[in-house]
């Protein structure tokens, strides 16, 4: 055997072990590579109680509640399932009611989420693609204008200094 088809040898059985580690660890992780689940898939129990996970949706409309000590409980819904969410500490500034949250902690065994961290979104476009995807089935989501539940308001008529009616717009002098 030279030299040559010896390194070779070593090259591949390096190359063979690297692969074997790197398939071990993506199946390993494969059932957790995910960035939150959504309160159907908590409320179909496909998670355990007392795993630690990301619960991802909107924050439901009249559900926040703030206690003493800096608790607060509110909902986090995808109209399909809503899921009660525990948590203690300082809210991010954007965090309201109707907009999307993403909460990270444990599921109690009450079915109600403790959460040790929470982040609303960033800004006007953000909708986690599994709630957008629930409100576009339910026609209650429009790519572009959000949440389309109310109506928008028809914006008063107005006469300008030349008589012409607009809708909402001001004269200019």
């Amino acid at each position: 055997m030279t030299r040559k088809s010896r390194r070779l040898i070593l090259i591949a059985a390096c190359g063979a072990v690297l692969a074997l580690a790197l398939g071990l660890i993506l199946s390993a992780m494969s059932g957790s590579i995910v960035f939150f689940r959504s309160p159907t898939e908590v409320a179909a129990q496909t998670v355990a109680t007392g795993t630690r996970f990301r619960l991802g949706g909107l924050v439901k409309d009249g559900s926040l509640q703030r206690g003493p000590d800096q608790t607060v409980d509110f909902a986090v819904t995808d109209t399909n399932a809503t899921i009660a969410v525990q948590y203690r500490g300082l809210l991010p500034d954007l965090f309201r009611e109707g907009q999307g949250v993403v909460a990270e902690g444990t599921l109690l065994p009450g079915g109600v989420f403790r959460a040790d961290t929470v982040l609303a979104k960033h800004d006007e476009s953000y909708m986690p693609r599994e709630v957008a995807d629930a409100l576009k089935a339910q026609g209650r989501w429009q790519e572009g204008k959000g949440m389309v539940d109310k109506p928008a308001a028809a914006a008063p008529e107005t006469k300008t200094a030349a008589g012409d009616k607009t809708l909402g717009q001001r004269s200019e002098r």
